[in-house]
Parts: structure tokens; sequence; C-alpha cells
């Protein structure tokens, strides 16, 4: 039961932000316009991060044409263009009892917000589902770069991507929130381009409220389509995870540094060789992580078999994305102290 006990929602609102959406946010339209919740407790907010493609007149059709198919329709733009300044402004307009934040690049089902209220009105105070990955319309070597994204090793071990017992944890994504847990926690802090949430549920769980994370809750994230995305984002994840480190540390979970100490390790026992020539410690880590490595890959492709040829390539896939996460979060951490100077007279939470 969460602090502030079973009650009834009568109005929740629905916040999309989106920034150059125009090929994933029509689907996600659609999801909400499908949705089973009554509609007439339901408000839509639509943030704009000053796209430079169709996505703003996307959101405007759909306010237009849907404005009485919903309590509200209401489409805003978010000038600063980055994710907690859009989802301040999603609270701020918002009038629901309760907030269901919803990335643009997903896909929600019919009973996604009845399902989220349902959880909330148990006496949940804030609450999210399994959310794993797929890809739109894959190709063969798209499904190859899934097979990377869903993997434990490629990606995350967290619990919602994967299915999972109900329980409480430190993060959710999608997530529902009561309104009093803004109002206490307080709102997204801006100085975050990513890990935003991870920050703001710390505070959250700092308040005394319980995050529960519930399988009958779904939805789904779009994968990164190419190789190139796939490995900047990567790289942005480690980069924010350097820089949160000055605002708040205890916001991350032990698994979010692997990359990190793999690259920290390798540049270290590098060193090592390269002056006292003794290359020993660096073949013998560079050794036990390709083993690693291939038999992870073997038991991905196992998994995942009949699969495409070029899942051969997993191998070679799980060293990029680590590298390029934990070479982030180096460059992250280097640089974090003249960013907190700087964000720290300008930034707002």
């Amino acid at each position: 039961m969460g602090k502030t006990g079973g009650s009834s929602i009568s109005l929740v609102t629905v916040g999309v932000i989106a920034r150059n959406e125009e090929l994933s946010l029509p689907d996600l339209l659609r999801d909400i316009e499908a949705q089973t919740f009554p509609h007439a407790m339901i408000e839509v907010i639509l943030v704009d991060g000053m796209s430079t493609d169709s996505t703003k007149a996307i959101m405007d059709e759909f306010a237009k044409s849907k404005k009485n198919d919903f309590a509200a329709t209401l489409v805003y733009r978010n000038e600063r263009q980055i994710q907690p300044c859009g989802w301040n402004i999603v609270i701020g307009a918002s009038r629901g009892d309760a907030i269901i934040r919803v990335d643009a690049h997903a896909r929600i089902p019919s009973d996604f917000v009845a399902t989220s209220i349902a959880t909330l009105e148990s006496g949940e105070d804030v609450c999210g589902g399994v959310r794993p990955t797929v890809m739109k319309d894959p190709t063969g070597w798209q499904s190859v770069l899934h097979m990377a994204e869903e993997s434990a090793f490629g990606s995350s071990v967290a619990s919602c991507r994967r299915n999972a017992d109900k329980r409480y944890v430190n993060s959710v994504f999608h997530g529902a929130y009561k309104r009093e847990v803004f109002s206490v926690a307080g709102l997204f802090d801006e100085r975050l381009r990513r890990t935003e949430d991870n920050e703001l549920h710390y505070r959250i769980r700092q308040s005394g409220y319980k995050i529960c994370l519930s399988p009958e809750i779904k939805s789904v994230q779009l994968a990164r389509a190419s190789l190139g995305k796939m490995l900047t984002q990567k790289w942005l994840n480690g980069y924010w995870i350097g820089k949160t480190l000055y605002i708040e540390p205890r916001c991350f979970r032990p698994y979010h540094f692997a990359p990190l100490v793999f690259v920290l390790t390798l540049l270290v026992f590098g060193i090592v060789g390269f002056l006292l020539a003794n290359w020993m410690p660096f073949i013998v880590l560079v050794t036990l992580y390709l083993v690693a490595d291939l038999v992870l890959s073997m038991c991905a492709i196992g998994a995942s078999w009949p699969c495409d040829f070029r899942a051969l390539a997993l191998p070679v896939l799980f060293p990029l994305i680590h590298v390029s996460y934990g070479m982030g979060t180096l460059i992250g951490i280097v640089a974090g102290p003249f960013w907190r100077f700087k964000a720290g007279r300008t930034g707002s939470r």
C-alpha cells in the first residue's frame, strides 16, 4: 500500500513530449485514441520540442480532430527542447489527479491507462510496468540489433525490460504518478538532458513514496533502427550518468557503472602493459571478456534460433555497446565539474 492510500481518480493526464518523431508519433496517438479507459476522464497533453519535421503539425491535427473525444487535448511548445523541461510543462499544465508519462518512441496497448489507474487506485503512489523493446518493420540486420538491445549482457538487467513479479523498484518507465507526488518530491531537474527519471525517482523514494512495478501494465519501446543510432544512444546514456553523479550519485545502481569499470580496467591494464612491458594482465582481462562475450552471444543466438545469419555479429556488437557506454560515462565524469558549476547557476529544479 502506498503512502497516499487508495483513492478514486476522476481525471487522468496522459502526457507525450516529442521532437522530430513524425514516424512514430502517429501510431502512438492512435494507441491513445484506442484506450478503453473513459475518454471523458482523460486529458491529453502533447509537447513539441521545436521539431523541424511535421511532429507539431501531427500534434495540432490530433488536438483539433479529437477535441470532443477527450476531456481536453492540448498542445504546447518546449522551447528549451530537452526532456525534463517538456515533462515539467506537462505537469504544470495538467489538471489530472494522476499523470501518466508516455515516451513518443513507444507503443501502448488499449488497456494501458486503465491498468495504470487501477494500480494507482489500489493504493500505489507511482507505478509502471514491463517495457521491452521492439523494432518497427525490422529488417534482418535490425533484428540482430534488437537481439543485442534485449540481451541483459548488451543492454540492462533492469526489471522493467522483462517480465517480473509485482514488487517495489527504484525506477520505472512510462510511469503513472499521483499528483501529490510532484507536490512533495518536486519536478524533473531541468539541468539533466537524460537520467532525469532516475534522479526524480530517487527524490520520490526519499520523500517516502513507493514505486510499484506491475507486470499487468505493459508497453513497448521502439528500439533504434541503426547501429550508429544505437551506439549514440548508449554513449549519451553513459555521458549523462557521468554528469548526474555531480547532482545525485545515489540515484544509480551498480549495474549502471559496469561498462565504466570495464573501460577503466582496459585503460589501466593497457597503461601498465605499456609502462612496465608486462601485457599479461591486459591479455588475461581481454581473454576473459571475449570468452564471456562469445558464450553469451551464442546463448542469445540459441534463444532466438532460427535467426538471421548476421546474428554472428553479436560478439562484435556487445563490445561496441560496452565501450560506447563506458567511454560516455568516463567523459561525462571528466566534464561534470565544469558543467555542474555552470548548470548550478542557471539550471532549475
